[in-house]
């Protein structure tokens, strides 16, 4: 049985991973274009934290991959997606015809940081390069 909690645990970092890490690399793609839409949004210095978003999707991704650091990844990318949530899907504050799309993508983003808790509980499982639960 616990042969098929370490696949389950396998499974849900690459499917986790497969939404973070090819974001990143869109990002870095176009980082101007990304920090175009952080600056209106107003985010100060917004090539720099467009760069750091990125960054933190590409190597988050790989660490989730990997298995690396499981509770540091896991804090560092439900940080991650806080602050993203917070920027771009506060859906109580658009007229009433665009609140639904962005509900949606909240309580997605919800979702994915309860995951990133459970990551942090579990660890990585045994298919991975960490094998602990510890930093």
């Amino acid at each position: 049985m616990r042969s098929l909690d370490d696949l389950a645990l396998l499974v849900g970092r690459l499917c986790i991973a497969a939404l973070f890490l090819p974001a990143g690399i869109g990002k870095l793609g176009n980082l101007a274009g990304f920090a175009g839409s952080l600056a209106a949004k107003g985010v100060p210095a917004p090539m720099v934290f467009g760069g750091l978003a990125a960054a933190t999707e590409v190597i988050g991704g790989l660490l989730l991959i990997a298995g690396l650091w499981p509770r540091f990844t896991a804090i560092w990318l439900a940080g991650f997606t806080v602050v993203a949530t917070l920027l771009s899907h506060l859906f109580w504050t658009l007229p009433e015809a665009a609140q639904a799309g962005q509900q949606i993508h909240f309580f997605k983003n919800v979702a994915i940081i309860g995951g990133f808790l459970f990551y942090f509980a579990a660890g990585p499982g045994a298919f991975s390069l960490g094998r602990k639960k510890a930093l």
